[in-house]
C-alpha cells in the first residue's frame, strides 16, 4: 500500500469540506509591528495565532480525498492537523497555497462549476490545475477537461474566495456526517494593548485616567466569524518563515458580532498571561477590532522633566585627554510615571489632556513593555517646549603623578512655562570607573557606579544653575590594562 495515497487521487472520490466553521476558537499572540495594525488588504506575514476550528463534514465509507477550503493564506503548512475522532484515519495531507496561480490556485482539489457567457455549464468537477487563463477540471467519471474563455467560476462548497486549502487522503471507518477538529497556526493575526491616559496635572497633584483596550488585527487572508478569542501576553519565540504571494481581492467585511458584556478573564499560561474575551466576535479580514482589556482606573501619577547627558560607558584605561572646554545644549524630555494597577501587556500608550476649550488633545505617545502589577511605568512624551538646558565644563585639572583628575561642570536650566518645574538632571561620569563627587552646589539625590542624579527646582519664567565637581582616581596597573 502506498504510504502517501494522495498520489492516487484519480482513483478516489473527492469530497469538499465547507469553509464555514461551526465553532472556531482563536489563540492570538502579541505582535507590535505597525504594518499589521495599518490599513491594507494584502495578507501580511506578521503576528501569530493558533486556530481551532470544528468542521461538520459528510464522509463516505472507504478511501477518499477530502479538500478543506477557506484556510488563511499564511498558515504554517507543516503544523496543520485534522482529527475525525476515530471516524476516519488520515493517510496523508498537503496544503495548497495560492502561489503564482493566485485565487484559483488556492482551490485546487475543490469542486467547481465553470460557466460560459450565457450562464451555461461548461464543466463541473474537481479543479486539478490552473494555467494562466486555463483551468483543468476532472468530472465525476474521471474525465479531464481543459477550459479557456470561460466567464464565471463557482465554488459550491466554499464560503470564501481567498486563502489556502488542505487536501487530505482518508480511510473512513464509518460514513455520514462527522465533526472534525482542525488546528493550525497562522501569521497575519496579532494583538497588542492600546492605552489612553487622560492626564490632569493642572493643580499641585498629578492624576490620570487609564483606559486599556486590546487591538486585534486580522491580515491573514480570511474572515473569522463568531469566534472565541484568547489573547496571549508575552513574547514566545517563533521560527516560521516569510510569505510572498500574489495580489488578491479585498475580502468582504462581515457584520460585527455583539460586543463583550464582561471584561476578559486573566490567568497564567506557562511563562505568559492569557486574556479570554467574553462571548464571540467577528474578525473580518483586513480589519482591526478593539475590545476592553480592563475597566477604566483613576491613578496617581508623577510628572518629570528629564535632562540627561552622557551614557553608561567606561573606557578600557583611564581617559585623561583634555578635549578642550565645551558648552552644549541639553534636551528636556517630558515624562509621566505611574504604578501599574494590573498586569499591563506591552502596547502603545496615548497620553492626552484637556485643553481650555474642553477638547482632549494629545501630549505624546510612548511604547510600554510588559509590566507586572505594582511596577513603575515611565512614558516619554516628547521634547518639552520652553524648557531647555545648557552644560558647560568649568574645571579640568590633571595630576599624572598623583593619578587624579578633577572635572567640573555647570548646568543651567531655563523654564519658560507658566508653572514652576522640577527638573531631574542625570550625569554619567565616564572617564574612569573609580570616581567620587568632590563637591556640588546641591546634594545628589541618587548615585550609582555610572550615574549622578540631581533634582533642581526652577521657577516659572526663571533659571537655576547646578555646579558639581567629580574626582577620578586610578592606579599604575589601571594604565596598563
Amino acid at each position: 500500500m502506498n504510504p502517501l495515497p494522495l498520489a492516487l487521487a484519480a482513483m478516489m472520490t473527492t469530497l469538499s469540506a465547507s469553509a464555514a466553521a461551526a465553532d472556531t476558537a482563536l489563540t492570538i499572540y502579541r505582535a507590535d509591528g505597525d504594518a499589521l495594525f495599518s490599513p491594507g488588504s494584502q495578507p501580511l506575514d506578521e503576528g501569530h495565532a493558533v486556530v481551532h476550528e470544528k468542521r461538520s463534514i459528510t464522509l463516505a465509507g472507504g478511501r477518499h480525498d477530502l479538500a478543506v477550503g477557506g484556510l488563511p493564506t499564511l498558515l504554517d503548512s507543516e503544523a496543520v492537523s485534522i482529527d475525525f475522532g476515530g471516524a476516519a484515519r488520515v493517510l496523508g495531507q498537503r496544503v495548497i497555497a495560492p502561489g503564482d496561480a493566485g485565487l484559483l490556485g488556492a482551490h485546487r482539489g475543490e469542486r467547481i462549476l465553470v460557466r460560459g457567457a450565457n450562464h451555461e455549464t461548461l464543466a463541473e468537477g474537481e479543479l486539478i490545475a490552473v494555467d494562466g487563463d486555463g483551468l483543468g477540471v476532472r468530472d465525476a467519471q474521471g474525465h479531464i477537461s481543459y477550459l479557456r474563455n470561460y466567464v464565471r467560476v463557482e465554488f459550491p462548497d466554499s464560503a470564501t474566495l481567498a486563502g489556502s486549502s488542505l487536501q487530505v487522503a482518508l480511510e473512513v471507518a464509518r460514513g455520514g456526517r462527522q465533526d472534525a477538529m482542525l488546528d493550525y497556526p497562522t501569521s497575519g493575526l496579532g494583538w497588542r494593548a492600546a492605552y489612553a491616559a487622560l492626564l490632569d496635572d493642572g493643580g499641585k497633584s498629578c492624576r490620570l485616567r487609564l483606559d486599556a483596550l486590546a487591538s486585534i488585527a486580522n491580515r491573514s487572508g480570511r474572515d473569522y466569524r463568531g469566534s472565541t478569542l484568547k489573547l496571549i501576553a508575552g513574547s514566545p519565540n517563533f521560527a516560521s518563515g516569510g510569505y510572498s504571494g500574489p495580489p488578491r481581492m479585498m475580502a468582504m467585511k462581515v457584520a460585527a458580532a455583539p460586543a463583550p458584556e464582561a471584561l476578559p478573564e486573566q490567568s497564567a499560561l506557562g511563562d505568559y498571561r492569557s486574556y479570554v474575551i467574553d462571548g464571540a466576535l467577528d474578525l473580518p479580514d483586513a480589519s482591526v477590532t478593539q475590545v476592553p482589556l480592563y475597566a477604566s482606573r483613576e491613578l496617581d501619577c508623577t510628572r518629570r522633566w528629564l535632562v540627561e547627558s552622557g551614557g553608561s560607558w567606561f573606557p578600557a584605561t583611564p581617559n585623561w585627554q583634555d578635549g578642550g572646554a565645551t558648552t552644549s545644549a541639553l534636551a528636556v524630555t517630558s515624562q509621566v510615571l505611574f504604578t501599574a494597577p494590573e498586569n499591563l501587556p506591552a502596547g502603545r500608550v496615548r497620553v492626552l489632556t484637556r485643553d481650555r476649550d474642553g477638547q482632549r488633545e494629545l501630549l505624546g505617545e510612548a511604547r510600554s513593555a510588559d509590566t507586572a502589577k505594582g511596577r513603575e511605568v515611565t512614558l516619554n512624551l516628547g521634547a518639552a517646549f520652553g524648557l531647555r538646558g545648557e552644560r558647560e565644563r568649568t574645571t579640568f585639572s590633571l595630576d599624572r603623578a598623583a593619578r587624579t583628575l578633577d572635572e567640573g561642570f555647570r548646568i543651567t536650566l531655563e523654564n519658560g512655562s507658566d508653572s514652576a518645574r522640577r527638573f531631574t538632571l542625570r550625569e554619567h561620569p565616564n572617564r574612569w570607573r573609580a570616581w567620587q563627587l568632590a563637591s556640588s552646589s546641591q546634594p545628589a539625590t541618587r548615585k550609582t557606579p555610572d550615574l549622578l542624579e540631581f533634582v533642581v527646582e526652577v521657577p516659572a519664567h526663571g533659571k537655576a544653575t547646578l555646579d558639581y565637581l567629580v574626582r577620578y582616581t586610578w592606579t599604575a596597573s589601571d594604565e596598563r590594562s
